[in-house]
């Protein structure tokens, strides 16, 4: 059985939007090494590793000054 890599937009995606963030925004926050396509990947919706999910939700935390869980992010 095949991993389904192509998970539909995610919430992020939705946050981002109503924020006005840009992938840019996210990167350039980040003190640890995050990239725009890494970005790009969680928002529309492609299998992220864990490590990868952590490191976007400490950079919008970081901009944003709020907490969020993973799960309000991510619906995988």
């Amino acid at each position: 059985m095949e991993i389904e890599r192509n998970l539909g937009k995610q919430p992020i995606a939705q946050i981002m939007l109503e924020l006005n963030l840009k992938s840019q925004d996210l990167v350039g926050i980040s003190e640890e090494q995050i990239t725009h396509k890494m970005v790009t990947r969680a928002c529309k919706g492609r299998r992220l590793t864990p490590n990868v999910k952590s490191k976007i939700l400490n950079a919008l935390q970081a901009i944003t000054k709020k907490e969020y869980s993973i799960n309000k992010l991510f619906n995988y």
